[in-house]
């Protein structure tokens, strides 16, 4: 191999890794940028939840929610901001009340139902909700104390 040979590829090969570095460079950059995105817009999802936890949360110490609606509506925002956060004793006794009214009909399916059957079902959740009272009160209660404490 001649001696030009070997300078032009030197030269192609740093030219290369030049280039290779800029490119991860950019991209490790990017990824960063990314990170951040995603981190501010679960702290955004996280506020609304806790903002809507202590509404929905107040609502029910005051009864001015139907108790099971309430436990319902506060497990799906606690799964959202932590699957494992149901699992505290003080709150699971609203996955017991969601595995007692899951049954139940909602919405659409519940517009469906005869009055009757509609009837029915609200006596089930009046009943769930009496079963649980003193326990959703308690859960609704401790997150009021969590949503001041979030930071």
């Amino acid at each position: 191999m001649s001696l030009l040979f070997a300078v032009i590829l030197a030269v192609v090969a740093v030219i290369a890794i030049a280039v290779l570095s800029v490119v991860a460079l950019r991209l490790w950059r990017e990824v960063r940028r990314r990170e951040g995105l995603r981190a501010a817009e679960i702290e955004r999802a996280n506020r609304n939840c806790i903002e809507s936890l202590e509404a929905i949360s107040q609502a029910m110490i005051a009864r001015q929610v139907d108790l099971v609606e309430g436990a319902l509506r506060c497990k799906v925002l606690l799964d959202i901001i932590d699957h494992r956060l149901v699992e505290r004793e003080s709150w699971r006794v609203l996955q017991t009340v969601s595995a007692e009214a899951e049954p139940l009909h909602t919405h659409q399916a519940r517009k469906a139902l005869s009055s009757r059957e509609r009837h029915r079902e609200d006596r089930q959740r009046e009943a769930i909700a009496e079963r649980h009272e003193r326990d959703l009160v308690r859960a609704a209660s401790a997150l009021q104390v969590f949503c001041r404490d979030w930071s």
